[in-house]
């Protein structure tokens, strides 16, 4: 539903096909390469930290029905999704704020579970080295994306930045982690606010209904 939301009110995400249990067959699974290319991403729709993600760079000795069997073990919703190339990036929403971004450097470009929680490799860089035209222009359209899909708070929006010079939003995290070294308190250090403040402005916020 985000993304259709996000392609009615033309904001940039990936082409995606959205694959039900009850519309799976091996000869729709066929097509998916041709309306999406190679490589491809598929994900349960409803699962977070990669979990279930499997990029799938070919279609020989059944890559492609692998990946959508690990994913539907997850959910049954499960999406296959153009891979996009670039540079990793993560938008913090506060109330009304979008905080500093976050540039995310992970080995060989895998951002996988284990690179989020377990290695040491990983790199995180805010601010973001971005030309301070393109910082602020993606921190409003991230602000748009969340409020568009009635998001409110706080949450994270992941997307990437091709060479191109223009972006994409991938999805939104409307549960980020909020450990000292999590992502959406990094960013909250940079825009001058501490751990203690940010959980007592979350909490501010937070209602219900």
């Amino acid at each position: 539903m985000t993304k259709r939301v996000w392609v009615a009110e033309g904001l940039p995400t990936p082409r995606w096909v959205w694959l039900a249990r009850d519309q799976i067959a091996a000869e729709r699974l066929r097509t998916v390469p041709d309306e999406l290319g190679l490589p491809l991403i598929v994900k349960p729709a409803r699962e977070g930290s990669t979990i279930g993600l499997t990029k799938v760079s070919s279609i020989e000795d059944g890559a492609l029905e692998r990946a959508y069997a690990e994913a539907a073990r997850h959910d049954p919703l499960v999406l296959a999704e153009a891979f996009v190339q670039g540079v990793e990036l993560t938008a913090s929403i506060v109330g009304r704020r979008a905080l500093p971004l976050i540039r995310i450097e992970a080995p060989q470009g895998n951002y996988d579970y284990h690179n989020k929680y377990f290695s040491d490799e990983t790199r995180y860089f805010c601010p973001a080295g971005l030309a301070e035209d393109v910082e602020q222009a993606i921190r409003a359209q991230s602000l748009a994306a969340f409020d568009l899909i009635g998001c409110e708070g706080w949450g994270r929006l992941d997307l990437i930045l091709e060479a191109s010079g223009s972006w994409t939003f991938l999805e939104v995290n409307t549960s980020p982690g909020m450990t000292g070294h999590s992502l959406v308190p990094i960013a909250a250090r940079a825009a001058g606010i501490g751990f203690d403040e940010l959980c007592v402005e979350i909490l501010r916020g937070a209602h219900v209904g």
